[in-house]
C-alpha cells in the first residue's frame, strides 16, 4: 500500500503517518511538510518539503509517485497570527479571506490535477481532504466566521465536483470530505476553552476513526462527507 499524507508535522497528519506505521500493512508512507521539521522517522516513511498551495511544488511532488492508494489531505487554517475568524462581517479583511482560500481550497485542487493519473487502478483508492462541518451551507445555523465558512463550502463543492468528475471517467477512487470534530491541535487551541467537556477529540483518536472510516467504504461512498463518528453530513 501506497499512502500520501498531506501536512504531515501537523497534530492529524502526525498521528496519521504513526498509526498507518503501527499497522504494518503499508509498504511506503510519503508525508510533506511545509516549514516545520519532521520528527517522526522511520525507514519506510519518506518527507517532502512541499508548499501544497503552489502549483509548480505540487507538480514535482506528483513526478515521485507511480501509482497511490490513498491521498489524505490535513493542511488547513483557521486563523493566522493575530487575525482570528469573523464574528460579523464588519471585520472582514479581503487578505484573510483569501489566505482561507489558498490554504484550504487551493491544495486539493492541486492535488487532484497532478495525481489523477495516479489514481488510475483497478483497485479501490481513496482521495481524502479534511473538511469541517463548518463548511456545510445546510447545518450553518449561527453564521459569523465568514472567511472560514466560504473556503470550506468552496473546498466541499470541489470535492463533490471532483468525485463525479472521476466516476465519470470510471476511476475507482472514492472521494470524500471529512470533519475531525474540534480536535486538540494548534488550529483550535484559541477556541478549546468553549468545547464541552468530553468533546475535545485528540489527533490519535481522529486518526483512528479516519482510518477505520476508510476501511469500510466502497465506490458508493464516492462524493460524500463524513464526520469523525461515521455518519454522514449534509453539503
Amino acid at each position: 500500500m501506497q499512502i500520501l499524507i498531506l501536512g504531515g508535522t501537523g497534530g492529524i497528519g502526525s498521528a496519521l503517518i504513526n498509526a498507518y506505521l503501527s499497522q504494518g500493512t503499508v509498504n511506503r508512507i510519503h508525508a510533506t511538510y511545509h516549514s516545520s521539521q519532521p520528527t517522526i522517522e522511520h525507514p519506510q516513511l519518506t518527507w517532502h518539503r512541499t508548499d501544497v498551495s503552489k502549483d509548480s511544488d505540487v507538480a514535482k511532488l506528483s513526478e515521485t509517485f507511480d501509482q497511490l492508494d490513498i491521498v489524505i489531505n490535513t493542511v488547513g487554517m483557521l486563523h493566522s497570527g493575530d487575525k482570528m475568524p469573523e464574528k460579523t462581517i464588519t471585520q472582514f479583511d479581503s487578505d484573510f479571506f483569501n489566505q482561507n482560500i489558498a490554504t484550504n481550497v487551493l491544495p486539493t485542487l492541486l492535488l487532484a490535477k497532478y495525481l489523477s493519473p495516479k489514481l488510475k487502478s483497478k483497485t479501490l483508492n481513496y482521495f481524502v481532504t479534511v473538511s469541517a462541518k463548518i463548511g456545510s451551507i445546510e447545518d450553518n445555523h449561527l453564521g459569523g466566521w465568514i472567511s472560514y465558512r466560504s473556503s470550506k463550502a468552496a473546498l466541499n463543492m470541489a470535492l463533490k465536483t471532483i468525485s463525479i468528475e472521476w466516476k465519470n471517467k470510471a476511476f475507482n477512487t472514492c472521494v470524500i470530505a471529512f470533519h475531525p470534530g474540534t480536535t486538540d491541535t494548534h488550529l483550535s487551541k484559541p477556541f478549546q476553552q468553549n468545547v464541552p467537556e468530553g468533546n475535545l477529540q485528540q489527533p490519535e483518536q481522529v486518526a483512528a476513526a479516519l482510518i477505520h472510516l476508510l476501511q469500510r467504504l466502497s465506490l458508493k461512498d464516492n462524493g460524500k462527507f463524513f464526520s469523525y463518528d461515521g455518519t454522514e453530513i449534509p453539503w
